[in-house]
């Protein structure tokens, strides 16, 4: 397979507020673009867009595609399984909604220290390893969100998991928390082929401040900021795909554009990604990667990935010199239909989900105190 993989986290939407509104048109053009160059893996799961996209593998994949054409993956995450029977429960909707009888891969959806248990609590590794001996499952594996120590752990206590999917992107490569290198490394000690989830670091990677950007196009006008962050995750050796969560086809053509002959990026390509790193991350005030697990059990539907990007966009500017930014227009035209930082009632349900491990109840007092005035 070619190291690109098309990841169906945030498709297109017909109304920006509506998860569930997917432009399945636009995701069909999407797919054909794709397929036409070569490129055949899929990842979905069973949250994904407000639960509808697996529904839309099935309307611009399945039903348009043979079997054999493409590579697709889902997950069962911790969340939505609360018995044994729970566990086939998804699975069985989930080979309904896509409408296969067999996944090429299959995953245990954001193993961390605190879902982990839950696995294990039901069995779901040998679970896994039924669905793959009765043919339903090719290949077995986990995503993972936690240190680099826990996951040597499950690795060595599941050696029959066959992959890994990291995040891993420049950004995140030295960061303490995220730990992309040293969970990268942890994978190729145990031999476990990795595949990349948040290479563009959710769209962070796309609009980078204007000092980085230079220093990408100084060094290569033609190349979009984009290209350089998935191209260091598949520079890496032991990657064998790079999701890329693409939202609409400009970004799938752009992708295409450097990923249908890839090069590996050079040393001192890779210097330059690390300095670009530096930079970006002198200026980021919230590192989210706005994958939006925190929305669906807010009780106050506060929009907490949208408002942490307005913010983290404020705070990039000169704000004394300007005075006034669009961002705060736009904050209030969320927060007409959403709740607004302030209303935070401090559950902790948001924290408990997030990949990036944020402290997100104390970031929405910031934002708060930014924007509710």
């Amino acid at each position: 397979m070619k190291k690109l993989g098309f990841g169906l986290m945030r498709l297109p939407l017909l109304d920006k507020t509506d998860a569930n509104s997917i432009d399945v048109e636009q995701v069909k053009q999407m797919v054909d673009a794709f397929m036409e160059k070569g490129f055949t893996y899929f990842d979905t799961a069973w949250m994904y867009c407000g639960f509808n996209s697996e529904s839309t593998v099935k309307k611009v994949l399945v039903d348009r595609y043979p079997r054999e054409a493409y590579t697709l993956a889902t997950k069962l995450h911790t969340g939505f399984f609360h018995s044994l029977e729970d566990r086939d429960k998804i699975f069985n909707q989930q080979m309904q909604k896509t409408g296969v009888t067999c996944f090429d891969y299959y995953l245990l959806h954001g193993i961390e220290a605190s879902s982990l248990p839950k696995f294990e609590q039901f069995d779901c590794f040998n679970w896994l390893l039924d669905k793959k001996e009765k043919g339903l499952v090719k290949h077995a594996g986990f995503s993972f969100h936690d240190s680099a120590e826990l996951l040597d752990e499950i690795l060595t206590n599941h050696p029959e998991m066959e992959f890994v999917q990291l995040q891993l992107n420049y950004l995140d490569w030295e960061s303490e928390w995220v730990q992309s290198r040293k969970c990268y490394e942890v994978a190729v000690k145990h031999g476990k082929p990795v595949i990349v989830m948040e290479p563009v670091k959710g769209g962070t990677l796309s609009k980078i401040p204007e000092q980085a950007e230079k220093v990408f196009k100084d060094y290569d006008a033609e190349l979009s900021v984009s290209g350089w962050a998935i191209r260091f995750a598949a520079s890496l050796d032991n990657v064998m795909m790079v999701l890329s969560g693409m939202s609409n086809l400009e970004q799938v053509q752009d992708n295409l554009s450097y990923m249908e002959d890839f090069k590996p990026l050079t040393e001192e390509e890779k210097e330059l990604t690390y300095k670009v790193a530096d930079i970006i991350n002198a200026q980021t005030a919230i590192p989210c990667t706005g994958c939006s697990y925190c929305t669906s059990g807010c009780p106050k539907k506060i929009a907490i990935p949208q408002y942490f990007s307005l913010y983290n966009e404020d705070m990039r500017e000169n704000l004394e010199e300007k005075g006034w930014t669009a961002t705060a227009t736009q904050y209030a035209i969320l927060a007409e239909k959403f709740g607004k930082a302030g209303d935070c009632v401090g559950c902790g349900q948001c924290e408990g989900v997030c990949p990036q491990h944020l402290p997100i109840i104390e970031k929405l007092k910031e934002v708060s105190g930014h924007f509710d005035r």
